[in-house]
């Protein structure tokens, strides 16, 4: 059936209020964030095309080997903001909609954020 816990209903539900509006096309595309206990995970989607454009998660070989430390911490979201932020820019995308995922904007998301900024990327 799924997990249903209030929590990730809750989530779920800001998610979809807040992609009512984040949309990314083909000019500026969305950078989606999705985060588990063990795992970060970012995406850089056309939503227009439907297609993901560029990926980057701890589960990734180059950033799981730079991690130190576990990978579902702050210092491992900004090695893949970072990461994505690179990838991007060899596509040729400098500018991107955020879209958190439902998450409160601290932490991990913040972190991720940051580095994806710090690595050239504009939104």
């Amino acid at each position: 059936m799924g997990n249903t816990s209030p929590k990730l209903v809750a989530r779920r539900r800001r998610h979809a209020r807040l992609r009512k509006r984040v949309s990314g096309t083909a000019e500026k595309p969305r950078l989606a964030v999705f985060k588990s206990l063990r795992h970060v995970y970012a995406q850089v989607i056309d939503d227009t095309a439907g297609h993901t454009l560029v990926a980057a998660s701890t589960l990734d070989k180059d950033v799981a080997s730079s991690l130190s430390g576990p990978s579902g911490t702050v210092s491992a979201a900004a090695a893949v903001g970072a990461a994505v932020g690179k990838r991007a820019l060899e596509k040729g995308i400098t500018e991107v909609v955020f879209d958190r995922g439902g998450y409160p904007y601290h932490g991990r998301v913040a972190a991720l954020a940051d580095a994806a900024r710090e690595a050239g990327l504009r939104f």
